[in-house]
C-alpha cells in the first residue's frame, strides 16, 4: 500500500464518521468533550474528584456514540471516562417539532 492509498483511506474513512455523525447527533442530548474523545451521549454524570492532591474528573456516560475512527462499534450502553483534563459538556438545543403544511394544526 503506498503513502497514497493510505491517506486515501484515512480521508474517505474520516469522510465516512462525519457523515455517520451528521446522521445521529439528532439522537442525543448531549456532547462531550475530553482530552482524547469526542462522545454524544444521553445521559451524563460529570464528578470532580481528589486524591493524592490531584484533582481529576469522571465521567459516566448512557447511550453514547463515541468518534473513533478506528472503533468498529462506536455505540456502546454505558462509558466511564477518567481524566486529569478539563472535560467540557454541552447540552445539545433540541430542533422544535416541524409540523409542515399538511397538519391540520397549522393555518
Amino acid at each position: 500500500m503506498s503513502a497514497e492509498d493510505l491517506e486515501n483511506y484515512e480521508t474517505d474513512a474520516e469522510l465516512a464518521l462525519y457523515r455517520e455523525y451528521r446522521d445521529v447527533v439528532g439522537l442525543f442530548s448531549y456532547v462531550v468533550e475530553t482530552e482524547r474523545r469526542f462522545y454524544l451521549a444521553n445521559q451524563v454524570d460529570l464528578q470532580v474528584r481528589s486524591a493524592a492532591g490531584e484533582v481529576y474528573f469522571e465521567l459516566t456516560l448512557a447511550d453514547a456514540w463515541v468518534w473513533d475512527v478506528y472503533r468498529s462499534a462506536r455505540f456502546v450502553k454505558s462509558v466511564r471516562v477518567v481524566t486529569f483534563k478539563d472535560v467540557n459538556v454541552e447540552e445539545l438545543a433540541k430542533p422544535e417539532l416541524d409540523l409542515g403544511g399538511s397538519s391540520p394544526f397549522t393555518r
